[in-house]
């Protein structure tokens, strides 16, 4: 039986929409791949990978703040 990651399906559904030269999207075009990743951000955010980028973000974040300062 073969399984398949949902997270992965986006991810790789993504990476081949974003290939793809921004003159040759539509507007709805755009909106669904904007759908796609907020549904892989979903899926992605309570793993543990997930929590890894969180706080990577969170670190990137506090450096940008405490340089502008």
């Amino acid at each position: 039986m073969l399984t398949i990651n949902v997270a992965v399906l986006l991810a790789v559904i993504v990476f081949f929409r974003l290939r793809r030269r921004t003159e040759a999207r539509s507007r709805n075009d755009e909106k669904l791949t904007v759908v796609i990743v907020l549904a892989l951000g979903v899926l992605i955010a309570p793993t543990p990978a997930g929590q890894g980028i969180l706080n990577f973000l969170e670190q990137l974040a506090s450096g940008v703040t405490q340089a502008s300062r």
